[in-house]
């Protein structure tokens, strides 16, 4: 169970609802913990595997193997270690940070940390690690494939004519402009031989089994860590036009060469398929259905509001304010108090290079001028894999009070907007939530709660 003692901030400890505020964040991440997930679709019944609602007769597979890869790969992995017993021949897990440790069965699986949000020499050598496993595999062999949130960074195999700087480059030009994460996936997809259904590719004529755990707004596979087992809709002239969208043509003129060159990525209805289940083990909308239920246990009224919360973050504050303010004032979509639910992942373009802080933390500072000397609201972001963006904190608390603080210390939010600098921000307010890692990855939350009049 997640401890609610390590979502505490300033202005939780300040308020009489601090503490069930913490429990209802903490219910939202135990119930998207990754070995949870696992262990709730894949049991094992004697000489049956049992996979949702699909059966695999073990007495007739081969050899089994793992590759897992994102933010959630340890506790998925180990959930499936348990199930798997003596089954497993080997595999390899790829993560962002690997200071968990596996207790079963540690030497036949490869731990291995991989760069992220931008790739790096750990993460070819991860990608590298995997080609060589899936080289030798037979028809009768079962390969599970466990994926989580950060996966396309974590583990890369350029296509020929890609370098691991041409990647990084991009990756952060792409980053820095704004660009949402099924746009950098298109063009992830089309530059990687492991993504885009390739791992799919190399692993047949074996059978693939991929549990996946959502990261990404509406669940589309082909997105999800750039959709290593699933089909690929778009094609290279959507890639193409990504970057002619972003005027990233000519800084890039070897991407665009590799593109051209390289094969098409695998599409719906390809037989590739035919030996391919993916299965999706946990969402956003599983995490804030959670939140909602504590929510109601805890005396508020509960109500989700959208979990498909997108575009720049700092536009998406106004929005979310007016809901809040409206909630409290005529009780409309629920009287205080409440617990009101919004799901997604919103971006940040950056204005300045000399601000630090993520998307969370952006959209709760774009929130502190909009509240200002509001009664009895709060607003928290929260960022289910702990982390926001390149920083510690995976979102910070605002209520009516948060202006008035921060002038008091000299703090301008507007300035701080400005230069994308939100984390100095709350950090002299003590308000940012910083959980550490939580080993999982489902998108943003954010809470909108109303109080009764003091």
């Amino acid at each position: 169970m997640f401890s609610s003692e390590r979502l505490v901030t300033h202005s939780l400890r300040h308020s009489s609802h601090g503490e069930a505020i913490s429990r209802i964040l903490a219910a939202a991440l135990d119930a998207v913990h990754p070995g949870e997930a696992v262990r709730r679709f894949v049991r094992r019944d004697g000489d049956f595997l049992h996979v949702g609602s699909r059966s695999y007769p073990l007495s007739q597979a081969g050899r089994a193997f793992i590759i897992a890869l994102g933010k959630a790969s340890l506790p998925m992995t180990e959930a499936l270690i348990e199930i798997l017993g003596q089954r497993l021949a080997n595999g390899v897990a790829i993560t962002k940070h690997a200071s968990a440790v596996l207790t079963d069965h540690q030497s036949r699986i490869t731990v291995l940390e991989g760069g992220h949000p931008i790739p790096d020499e750990r993460s070819l050598a991860a990608g590298a690690l995997v080609l060589s496993l899936l080289s030798g595999l037979q028809a009768d062999d079962l390969v599970f494939c466990l994926i989580s949130g950060g996966g396309s960074a974590l583990m890369s195999a350029p296509v020929e004519g890609v370098t691991l700087a041409d990647l990084q480059a991009l990756t952060a030009a792409l980053l820095a402009c704004g660009a949402s994460i099924a746009e950098i996936n298109i063009l992830r997809r089309h530059l990687d031989r492991l993504k885009g259904g390739g791992l799919a590719r190399l692993v047949a004529p074996a059978r693939l089994v991929s549990l996946i755990l959502s990261d990404v707004v509406g669940n589309p596979l082909e997105t999800i860590a750039s959709g290593p087992t699933a089909p690929d809709p778009s094609r290279r002239e959507d890639a193409l036009a990504l970057l002619t969208r972003y005027k990233l043509l000519v800084t890039h003129s070897r991407i665009e060469t590799a593109l051209r060159a390289a094969p098409e990525t695998l599409k719906p209805g390809d037989h590739v398929f035919e030996k391919v289940d993916n299965i999706l083990v946990g969402s956003n909308l599983l995490a804030a259905q959670a939140a909602l239920k504590q929510a109601e246990a805890e005396g508020f009224h509960p109500y989700l509001l959208r979990n498909d919360l997108q575009g720049e973050a700092r536009n998406a504050a106004p929005e979310l304010c007016r809901t809040l303010r409206w909630a409290y004032q005529t009780g409309d979509p629920a009287p205080p108090p409440a617990c009101i639910v919004a799901g997604g992942e919103t971006t940040v373009t950056l204005c300045s290079n000399s601000g630090r802080g993520g998307r969370n933390t952006e959209l709760t500072l774009a929130a502190v001028s909009e509240l200002a000397g509001f009664p009895e609201v709060m607003l928290i972001t929260l960022a289910t894999d702990g982390e926001d963006g390149p920083t510690d904190a995976a979102g910070a608390v605002v209520t009516g009070e948060t202006f008035a603080r921060a002038h008091a210390l000299g703090l301008d939010p507007l300035d701080h907007l400005r230069r994308n600098d939100s984390y100095p921000f709350f950090a002299a307010l003590d308000d940012l939530l910083k959980p550490g890692p939580t080993g999982t990855n489902v998108n943003d939350l954010t809470f909108l709660f109303t109080f009764p009049p003091a």
